[in-house]
């Protein structure tokens, strides 16, 4: 199947049919930050899984001859999938057209980033989800020129992510948070301002709620998770 070019629309069409848990507003954030990178513009996603945020990264960047570096360890086990989630994400970047476009990097993130050396320009993490490995992970940027994004899926969802993010982002010196989309959240490389710093603390109810939402579907509390909105099985995202 050819690549589908730059529409989003026609993107999302081939992506939406890959499992995963990116909705499609999230998809096309993903997508217009992609796009609006210079030519040859290369970029890194952290954690593909079966490649539902990677065809639509990789299909912005193949317009204008950029390219993805797609690190995932692709761990055996019931939560992961293993080899056989390997397949499927190589089959479905293959039937999207984007092979040529995606580098895949079988290895841990935290263990990839020790061995990096080359510059890249647009950085998603969605890796393990924890703080420790969101931590290690924010590391990532050090790579990044200053403008550049930076979107990390599960943010004010994940416990873990959140609190990374608390941790790393809320004081830092070179990273400032822009918005989110559900629960994909947008940060540049750049010197935050104090208005950057309170978009990040205003998002704690959110994050709060979210966390009660995941108590209530722990305890099959469905009903009660609908009276605050929530009408899916899943947790947030």
């Amino acid at each position: 199947m050819p690549s589908t070019g730059g529409r989003f629309s026609d993107i999302w069409a081939v992506a939406d049919r890959i499992p995963g848990w990116l909705t499609g507003d999230q998809a096309e954030l993903l997508h217009a930050e992609a796009a609006a990178l210079p030519a040859g513009s290369l970029a890194v996603e952290i954690g593909s899984h079966r490649g539902r945020s990677t065809v639509v990264i990789a299909q912005a960047l193949a317009a204008g001859g950029g390219g993805l570096v797609a690190i995932d360890p692709f761990v055996d086990g019931r939560l992961f999938g293993g080899s056989s989630t390997r397949i499927e994400f190589e089959r479905n970047i293959a039937a999207a057209g984007v092979s040529g476009t995606v580098e895949l990097l079988c290895d841990y993130s935290t263990e990839a980033r020790k061995k990096w050396t080359r510059p890249f320009s647009f950085l998603y993490i969605d890796g393990k989800h924890d703080y420790w490995t969101l931590s290690d992970d924010l590391k990532w940027r050090g790579h990044l020129p200053a403008g550049a994004p930076v979107l990390v899926h599960d943010c004010f969802s994940s416990i873990g992510v959140t609190l990374g993010i608390l941790r790393h982002v809320l004081f830092a010196a070179d990273l400032r948070y822009e918005r989110r989309e559900g629960s994909l959240a947008l940060l540049r490389v750049g010197a935050p301002s104090a208005r950057d710093r309170r978009r990040i603390l205003a998002e704690l109810p959110w994050w709060a709620r979210n966390v009660l939402l995941k108590v209530l579907l722990r305890l099959r509390l469905r009903p009660v998770a609908r009276l605050l909105g929530h009408d899916s099985p899943y947790d947030p995202y």
